[in-house]
């Protein structure tokens, strides 16, 4: 594999970002690894999307995430969004233009990078398990599947628990929200979005595969679960994954992989 520190301007954001991505590199002589790499094919893609106190380093920093995907041919995109939410800040950085039309836009600009629908993929854990499920269900033309790994599932409920102290420190809050600190709206909410996919279904948008795992005694599996079952209820296709853990790398590092043979690679 080959791993790449990038760095450019954003014209999105109006600064400077970076992006670091595992691109497939075909070897016979690595010790204790084989890349695998699709002739004259663009790689599929990953985009891989860190939680609330992390940046784009994270996923190399804790996990063997080059070392699961080198036998796959897969590339993985990981950019960073600081604390945003995936969101377009009331009065900072339009991230979610960013990391929605941009860096996509960046991405196949950049690298040999697969641009069908069937072979882009996205993934992040808990601020990034929600970020995954909302471009999957916000653009479904672009992503064939998403996946979630502890993620914040029910994102009103936990904006309502952080203006309490209880989530995001309560002073960050208006800077997420906006200094009226108004309701979530529809496009940010996942349930509302998750509804509006299933009503389109009939009309032949076609909805992403979705796949969510959460550990039973993280603090966030309950709003997983309140999600899982709103799902069931409307008929929305979601895989779903229990195991014992917390809010942890071990459990992140172990449930990727999970994530890594669900995902519709084609060839395999």
């Amino acid at each position: 594999m080959a791993f790449l520190q990038t760095s450019f301007f954003s014209e999105t954001l109006g600064m400077n970002t970076s992006i670091n991505v595992i691109l497939p590199q075909k070897t016979t002589q690595q010790i204790g690894m084989t890349g695998h790499v699709r002739e004259g094919e663009g790689a599929p893609v990953l985009y891989l999307l860190h939680g609330l106190s992390d940046d784009h380093t994270i996923w190399m920093r804790r996990t063997s995430i080059e070392r699961y995907v080198a036998p796959l041919g897969l590339a993985v995109v990981m950019p960073s969004v600081d604390r945003s939410f995936y969101r377009n800040l009331p009065a900072g950085g339009a991230y979610w233009d960013f990391i929605s039309q941009e860096l996509p836009a960046v991405v196949q600009q950049f690298f040999r990078i697969s641009s069908r629908r069937e072979e882009t993929f996205v993934a992040g854990l808990s601020m990034g398990g929600y970020g995954a499920f909302k471009l999957a269900l916000r653009c479904p033309e672009k992503f064939a599947a998403a996946a979630s790994l502890s993620g914040v599932l029910d994102f009103p409920a936990w904006t309502e628990r952080s203006k309490e102290g209880n989530g995001m420190p309560a002073r960050e809050m208006p800077g997420l929200l906006g200094p009226e600190m108004r309701c979530i709206p529809d496009e940010d909410d996942l349930f509302t979005l998750a509804r509006q996919r299933v009503a389109e279904a009939g009309q032949g948008v076609e909805i992403p595969r979705l796949y969510t795992v959460c550990g039973r005694e993280d603090f966030l599996y309950d709003d997983n679960v309140r999600f899982i079952n709103f799902t069931r209820e409307i008929g929305l296709p979601l895989e779903v994954r229990e195991e014992t853990g917390s809010h942890s790398w071990d459990f992140w590092d172990q449930e990727i992989q999970g994530v890594l043979n669900w995902l519709p690679l084609r060839g395999r």
